[in-house]
C-alpha cells in the first residue's frame, strides 16, 4: 500500500538511512549488510559507540528468533512464571534475554551430552529449537561484523555502566517504539499514534508490583490483544537525550510529549546555565 512505502521511507529517514535525495546514506549502506529489521540494525551499529556490542548481539539474536517462552500446559502456568522469573533482570525484557540466552549456553556447554539442552529447555518451559536459532543468528551476525570490519566489545553484562550503554543502544534504533503508562495501572499510551496497549504475558513486568512508567518496547502485537512485547524502562531523560529533533517535532499532541518537551527543554537550560557561570 502506498501509505505503508511512504511510513517505511519515512523512518529510515528517522535512522538516518536516507540521504537527502533519498538514497541509502553511508550509514544506510551499512545497516543494509545486516538481515535485521532497520530499527534492530540501527540499535547494533549504535552499540559500537556504546561499547556493548557483545550484549546487543545476543539482543537481537533473540528478537529476531521466534519467541523462546513456551505457552506452559493447562495446571503449570505458576511452575512456569517460577521458572523464568529466574532470568528476569531489573532493566527489563532486554537483558532478561540476554540472561536467557547465557543460561542456555552454559547449560548447552558439554557437546557429549546432546540431549542435555532438550531437558533443561523442557525444565525452564523454553523452546529448544528457538533458541538454538538465536544461537546460528548471533554467528551470523558476529561473522558480518568482522567481514566490514566494525569492532566487537568485550562481554560487561551486569554493570551499571553497561546496562546504561544497552539502553542508550535500543533507544538509538528504538526511539520510535516508546509508551507511558498513563494511569498507573499498565495501561500504556504510544508515543507515535496514541494506541492503548498491555504489557505481553511473557514480559517479566507482568504479574509485578512495579510497573514502570517509560517502556521501550521491541514490537506491538494486535492480534495478541493489544499487547507491547519485549519491552525495558527507560527515563523520560535518555529518551529526551537520544531522540532526533526532527522526529520529536512530527510526533502528535499528548501529555506524554508535552511532559518530554519540558524535560528537554530542562536539558538545554542546564547547559546554557553552566556556559553563562563560565
Amino acid at each position: 500500500a502506498p501509505e505503508s512505502l511512504m511510513q517505511a521511507l519515512e523512518d529510515l529517514d528517522y535512522l538516518a538511512a536516507l540521504d537527502n535525495d533519498g538514497n541509502l546514506s553511508e550509514f544506510g549502506i551499512i545497516m543494509s549488510e545486516f538481515p535485521l529489521d532497520p530499527q534492530l540494525a540501527k540499535s547494533l551499529l549504535a552499540s559500537c559507540e556504546f561499547e556493548c556490542v557483545d550484549e546487543m548481539l545476543t539482543i537481537a539474536a533473540m528478537v529476531t528468533a521466534p519467541s523462546c517462552f513456551l505457552h506452559a500446559p493447562p495446571g503449570t502456568e505458576e511452575i512456569a512464571l517460577t521458572c523464568w522469573r529466574r532470568f528476569s533482570h531489573p532493566a527489563g525484557d532486554h537483558c532478561t534475554l540476554i540472561n536467557v540466552f547465557n543460561a542456555f549456553k552454559a547449560a548447552t556447554a558439554n557437546p557429549t551430552d546432546p540431549g542435555n539442552s532438550e531437558k533443561w529447555c523442557r525444565d525452564y518451559f523454553l523452546s529448544c529449537s528457538a533458541l538454538s536459532t538465536a544461537e546460528m543468528i548471533r554467528a551470523e551476525l558476529v561473522e558480518i561484523m568482522k567481514r566490514i570490519e566494525l569492532p566487537i566489545s568485550e562481554p560487561d553484562f551486569g554493570s551499571e555502566e553497561n546496562l546504561l550503554s544497552i539502553k542508550k543502544a535500543l533507544l538509538s534504533g528504538y526511539f520510535m517504539h516508546i509508551a507511558r503508562d498513563v494511569d498507573g495501572s499498565g495501561n500504556y499510551s504510544m508515543l507515535t499514534h496514541k494506541q492503548v496497549a498491555q504489557l505481553h504475558p511473557f514480559s517479566s513486568y507482568y504479574n509485578t508490583r512495579r510497573i514502570p512508567e517509560w517502556v521501550l518496547f521491541h514490537e506491538f502485537s494486535i492480534s495478541e490483544g493489544n499487547s507491547i512485547r519485549v519491552v525495558s524502562e527507560i527515563s523520560p531523560h535518555l529518551f529526551a537525550e537520544l531522540v532526533p529533533q526532527y522526529y520529536f517535532s512530527n510526533l502528535p499532541p499528548s501529555e506524554s510529549k508535552d511532559i518530554l518537551q519540558e524535560v528537554i527543554n530542562h536539558l538545554a537550560a542546564v547547559p546554557a546555565t553552566k556556559e553563562e557561570q563560565k
